[in-house]
């Protein structure tokens, strides 16, 4: 079986629930993580919005966080990775953590991005996109990908 990411919340390719978004209840979607690769040392979870290059000039991050325990199965609602041994880099909003959909002009598509790594990274919280890039490098074992949309309020 190859890796999966799935949620109870929304299909592959369907709506994101509202509360889920950064000026809702601003909390991550429960998610299910499953045919993590037996070699896996560590999972890398990745959300972000490829539409928003069109408005802000960039991929807009929402969500970084590494060293995930690659025995998680499920990714519950408002999960805290600190508390599970997990670290969060800084999204695009400025802020550690996650940070909800916030499309301003249209719907737009999120990717929940999974990665499971050969090793566990040696980075600090708060660490981008672009540094989380280049210690993944040369590491992934597999990938999986979730995708959703959401509307702007």
């Amino acid at each position: 079986m190859s890796l999966q990411l799935t949620s109870p919340a929304f299909d592959d390719g369907g709506a994101i629930p509202e509360q889920y978004g950064y000026e809702r209840e601003n909390v991550n979607p429960p998610l299910r993580v499953e045919g993590v690769p037996d070699e896996t040392k560590s999972l890398t979870l990745v959300v972000d919005d490829p539409d928003a290059e069109q408005v802000a000039g960039k991929l807009w991050n929402h969500w970084l966080v590494w060293n995930v325990d690659p025995d998680v199965s499920e990714i519950p609602e408002a999960w805290s990775p600190a508390r599970n041994g997990a670290i969060e880099g800084k999204n695009d909003y400025g802020e550690l953590g996650y940070g909800g959909p916030n499309p301003p002009d249209r719907p737009h598509r999120y990717r929940f991005r999974l990665w499971a790594l050969d090793r566990e990274l040696s980075l600090v919280a708060g660490a981008t996109q672009r540094e989380l890039d280049a210690a993944m490098d040369g590491h992934v074992l597999e990938g999986a990908l979730l995708l959703g949309t959401y509307e702007p309020n």
